[in-house]
Formats: structure tokens, sequence, C-alpha cells
């Protein structure tokens, strides 16, 4: 395990956290396993058991072909996608949808088990890395032969490179030296010669090597730059670089030999999963499967700050917020504006129409937490957090209901809340919701509990939280 510090927007304070980060050395050995029972697993058999407790977390896909090209906290376990398949007996003819599609887990086992499927991603970056993920078509031998070329070309340029032009929290992270090289690799992709699908495989490679290579605790889910957070040493960039683009057409050349699939459809949108999109027909999905953004706090744009730094994508934290953070649903207080917030705790009136018995049962809680906001020191939103997240997810699963054939599922990993210590039971209020608008039943599976590891932490709350899988009927 590695110790990550979560900062916040200013790089103030922070807290020590725990986070599953195998060696290099570990993480090859246990995709080598996970390669053997793919290989010997006949179609639709049962998976071998494994730790439910882990599906709504990273660990299995971190040690799976292509899953693992970018490591992404916020992503769960491509084992679950797997055993979701195979419990529904889906196959060539069915389509699956995932509304919040990440670095593409749904889609990328969904296509392995040759299955149609649809995601959607509002992270521009973040869609980039699914898209880049679902590309086993391209050719191996001249993606080998530009990756030695890019490399050649990158130490030439290494002096001449100037890193002058990249924010701050860029240059913290490296020594100049290691920055320059990875600057230069960069550049070297962007410049020579290749098709346009070879230039983003190396650049996803090249985005797995920047927090490899960093001097900071660049763990997931945020970035510590600060000193006090160094880590012992920095890796060499050319070497990190040359390792995952080992790994990675290591991969691509299995997943051609054993999934040569050119007949499944897995389409990518780059969009907002609570509006409708006209690539998904109505009623045509079979199975709709999901790990939506907890109601934790957590900033989606933030987390991809040192990637889209480096790479140009965007220069500052205002333009994250313009092009990236404003564009997400609402699942983090700096997501909030409280005067775009107006009358009712910023409830949709959609709610009421809809329910609403639950429509003032979520008032109360908003209400609670407004009251609790005018004693607490750092007086975050989250009375308007709670509010617009569960008038964005109601617009979602109204989406997917509409895309689902009749007496299909949706299938979603959630995790509970408790802001100010105020307990939001997220998935009894998206399940009523989902019974409001017209789905006709829903379960509950609990997977482990969560927010153990805090307990020592005297700035946090004592409410016992659990993540768990909710299943609703159409």
């Amino acid at each position: 395990m590695s110790t990550i510090s979560i900062k916040n927007k200013a790089g103030q304070g922070g807290i020590q956290l725990e986070m599953f980060a195998p060696s290099r050395e570990k993480s090859d050995r246990t995709v080598e396993k996970t390669i053997k029972r793919w290989i010997q697993e006949p179609a639709h058999a049962h998976s071998a058991k494994s730790a439910k407790a882990d599906y709504g977390t990273f660990k299995d896909s971190l040690r799976a072909p292509i899953h693992r090209w970018f490591k992404y906290p916020a992503g769960y376990s491509y084992r679950l996608v797997e055993e979701k398949i195979k419990q529904y007996g889906l196959g060539r003819d069915h389509w699956m949808l995932d509304p919040f599609v990440g670095s593409g887990t749904t889609s990328v086992e969904a296509k392995r088990w040759r299955i149609n499927s649809v995601g959607i991603e509002a992270h521009p970056f973040v869609h980039w890395v699914a898209s880049t993920k679902l590309n086993w078509n391209i050719d191996a031998g001249e993606t080998i032969a530009k990756f030695h070329e890019v490399v050649e070309l990158a130490r030439e340029g290494v002096k001449a490179t100037d890193t002058g032009s990249l924010p701050e929290l860029v240059h913290k992270c490296y020594s100049p030296g290691n920055l320059a090289s990875l600057a230069a690799i960069r550049d070297a992709i962007q410049s020579h010669d290749m098709t346009g699908e070879i230039r983003h495989f190396l650049n996803l490679a090249l985005t797995d090597t920047l927090r490899n290579a960093s001097k900071a605790a660049t763990g997931w889910p945020y970035i510590a730059p600060a000193k006090m957070h160094e880590k012992a040493s920095e890796k060499e960039a050319f070497s990190e670089f040359e390792a995952q683009f080992r790994r990675m057409i290591g991969d691509i050349k299995f997943m051609q030999a054993h999934y040569p699939y050119q007949d499944v459809a897995a389409i990518l949108i780059l969009g907002d999963s609570r509006e409708f999109h006209p690539e998904i027909k109505p009623g045509a999905i079979d199975l709709a499967l999901t790990s939506p953004p907890y109601l934790n706090n957590y900033d989606y744009a933030d987390r991809t700050r040192l990637e889209t730094y480096f790479f140009g994508w965007y220069k500052s934290w205002g333009e994250i917020s313009d092009r990236v953070r404003d564009k997400l649903m609402i699942s983090a207080t700096t997501q909030i504006r409280r005067n775009e917030f107006t009358n009712n705790g910023g409830l949709s009136d959609e709610i009421r129409e809809a329910d609403e018995v639950f429509y003032y049962e979520l008032l109360e809680k908003v209400t609670e937490l407004s009251e609790c906001r005018k004693h607490k020191g750092g007086k975050k939103s989250y009375d308007f957090l709670v509010a617009g997240y569960f008038n964005d997810m109601f617009q979602v699963i109204k989406q997917v209901y509409a895309a689902l054939k009749p007496g299909a599922d949706f299938v979603l990993v959630l995790g509970d809340s408790a802001p100010y210590s105020v307990y939001i039971p997220t998935h009894e209020y998206l399940a009523r919701l989902g019974l409001a608008i017209g789905f006709s039943s829903w379960k509950v599976e609990e997977l482990r509990t969560r927010g153990d590891k805090w307990q020592e932490n005297p700035q946090r709350h004592k409410v016992k939280l659990k993540e768990v899988i909710l299943t609703m009927t159409r």
C-alpha cells in the first residue's frame, strides 16, 4: 500500500490516504494470472470466485489487460461487468448501456464478450482514454517501429525542449531534467509522422508514465507536490515510458490473438447522460450498468489536472471549470454557485411532481444541511450539493428508463453519504426516484462497509457507510 496526500484546491492542509498501489512487478504477475484465466474460461461459464467487496473499486481492473492502461480511482471492477453479462445471459445480439462510462470498463468488457455497447462520458479527457482503450485493431508492428523512432527523436531533443510554458503544478511534480524528458517524448509523438491511432496509443502510454515517473505524491485521486510528500526518488522518464509501452503492446497482441472481434459495436458518446442522445434508440437496451458519481464531494475535473495541464488540454483551474467541471453532473461542492440555486432548497419541481412525499423528505435533509453549514468553518455547500445531485440523477434515470427494453434492469454500484454527519441513503433515494419514473421494483445487495480507515480522524463523521449494488427493473 502507498500513502497519498489529498490536497484542497489551494494546496493547503490535507490528509493521508492509503490506496491500493501495487508495485510494477507484482502488478505484472497478477496480470499474467488474469490472462491465464481469460484463456482457460469458456464463454459464459461462471467466473472464478472473486471478492465482491472489491466490485466498487478499481483493484481488479489494475490486474487485467487493457483495463490497466489508465488507473482510474472512480472506476469499478471489470469482474462485476463480467458477472452481470453472464448472469443476464447476454450475447451477440444484445446491447448494454453505461451512462457514466468513464475510462471504459463496461465498454471494454462488453467488447471482450462480443456484446454491443453504448457508453456516455462528459469528461473530454476521460472519454479520449476510453476511446483509445477500445481500439484493438492497431498495427502492432508499425506501432513498435514508431515507438522506437519517437524515443530516438525525443532523446535527441531533450536539451532543446522548453518546459517554461507548463503550469507550476507540473513543474512541482518533476525534476527539471525528468520533466524535459517527458515533454520531449510528448513533442516527438506530436511531431513525428504516424497514424492518428498510433499517436493516441503512444500518448496514452505517456499518460500512465506521468504519475509513475513523478517525484511527488501523485497517487490517486489528487496530487500533492509539496516537499514533505515527495517520494524517495523519481523514476526516469524514458525507462518508465518504455515499460508502459511494452505492457500495452503486449495487451494488444493478446487481445488480437484471442478476441479478434470486428463485428461488435462499441459506441462512445462524448456528452451528457442527463440528455437524450439519438444514437440510443428508445427501448433498445437489454442491460444498463454503471457506477455513477458518488455523493462524496469528489471533484472529477480535478482528478485529471496533471494530465490535462501537461498535454495542453487546459492551462488553469478556471479553464477546467469552464470546459469540464461545469459540464459534469453535480457531485462536488466546487461545482456549486449558490446564487444559481433558487427556492425550495434548490430541488427541482420535477421531483416534487413525480413524488411529493419523497420531495419533502429530501427537502428536510437539504434544510438540515443548510443549518449545519451556518456553524461550520468551511461552510461547504453540502445542502445544494445534495439537491443538485438528485436533480441530475433524476434526469439520468429518466433517460436510462426510456432506453431500456420492458423488463430490463438498470444496475448501479453506489455508496451512501453523510455530509456534516447528515445521513443520505443514496441507493434508497435513487430507487424511489426510479419508482416515480416508472421502474416496477428494486433490490439492493451490500458489497462492503466504507469509511473504516477514517475512524481516527477527528474531523471525520462517525456514520457507518456502505457500498451496494442497486438493481431497478423496468
